[in-house]
């Protein structure tokens, strides 16, 4: 009971830690220790430093919801991403958080699973909770999703995709010239026998996309893409394998190439091939997309579209920080995709 009785005066006395109390001990003023909070881009690393070591001493804590009342900011910002699944939108949501963070803004996280149902229904629950923006992946979205955005005047960017002459913010690239690229290789290589293992494409803009620049690309060479020779299929490396050893086992003559809709598909065609004992690129070549770390250490080294998930993250998180400080800011982004030539590819067997 002494020990309770102990730790509800300890608790007690951190409740009743003010500003000025941080100020003090740190040796500055208490508007200091404020921008320190709110605004600390603001504020020089030392003073900072001194600010954060007397809050950790004090056991200082912010009254976020008085702080919420005072400014009618609610200081959270939601991102919205189909799956933690994929490391690539972890790296995304990472750089968002970090650029969120040093302007005292926290993130809300929440996964849809592909579903623009879920994802309406993950957004309202995130707006209720207080978020006064949202990240959000890729441009189509239930027409609910948006009438809510625009009811509750709550600020958002796409991200994933660019549409320069569209109505909605957004930091991104467009899927449909870099898919394009990755095949224009392969067919500058003399690749004409070609598949495709195609990331899932219902509710998702970013594979139609993608799956469109393919056989446009492939068009403008006379090569048709049949339905046959397109597989479908959920993001993970046993999925690249059974969809590889479909196509091996439905087209012939065998395919000499292999476009995968991520990394994620082409790292489980490159293991099916090698179990068959096909040689990765002199019997069939392979190429990826997303350039996820694992890539370059694949074996062989995959050829891939490298896709800036960083700064896209930190782009989209700059541009929420500007709209809510109400600065004039341009709303459509690009960043700038690679393609990266490894050692996948090389032209067909004669």
């Amino acid at each position: 009971m002494k020990f309770t009785e102990s730790g509800n005066r300890l608790q007690d006395f951190a409740l009743k830690v003010r500003v000025t109390d941080v100020a003090r001990l740190a040796g500055c003023a208490p508007a200091t220790v404020s921008r320190a909070l709110n605004n600390p881009d603001k504020v020089s690393p030392e003073k900072r430093a001194r600010v954060e070591s007397a809050m950790k001493e004090l056991g200082y804590v912010r009254n976020h919801a008085a702080r919420a009342l005072r400014s009618q900011r609610s200081h959270m910002v939601g991102v919205l991403i189909p799956t933690l699944d994929y490391a690539i939108y972890a790296s995304l949501v990472g750089a968002a958080t970090r650029r969120l963070s040093t302007a005292g803004i926290s993130a809300l996280v929440a996964t849809f699973n592909y579903d623009l149902q879920t994802e309406f229904k993950e957004a309202r629950l995130l707006i209720e909770r207080g978020a006064e923006a949202l990240i959000l992946i890729g441009q189509k979205h239930d027409p609910a999703l948006y009438s809510l955005l625009h009811q509750h005047d709550v600020c958002f960017v796409n991200t994933y995709t660019l549409d320069p002459h569209g109505t909605h913010p957004s930091v991104g690239f467009d899927n449909e010239a870099a898919a394009a690229a990755i095949t224009r290789h392969l067919v500058h290589l003399g690749h004409r026998n070609i598949c495709v293992i195609s990331g899932r494409t219902r509710d998702n803009d970013r594979t139609i996309t993608r799956l469109a620049g393919i056989r446009q690309e492939l068009m403008r060479h006379g090569i048709e893409l049949q339905p046959d020779r397109v597989i479908e299929r959920s993001y993970s490396i046993a999925n690249g394998r059974e969809a590889c050893a479909t196509l091996l086992a439905r087209i012939h003559p065998q395919p000499t190439a292999l476009i995968c809709g991520n990394d994620v598909l082409a790292l489980g065609a490159i293991v099916e091939c090698r179990e068959r004992g096909l040689r990765i690129p002199e019997d069939i070549s392979i190429v990826g997309f997303d350039n996820l770390e694992l890539s370059k250490h694949s074996n062989p080294p995959l050829t891939t579209v490298d896709v800036p998930t960083e700064q896209m993250g930190d782009a989209a998180a700059g541009y929420l920080l500007d709209r809510l400080d109400g600065k004039e800011v341009s709303p459509q982004n690009s960043v700038e995709v690679q393609l990266i030539l490894r050692h996948t590819t090389a032209p067909p067997a004669r």
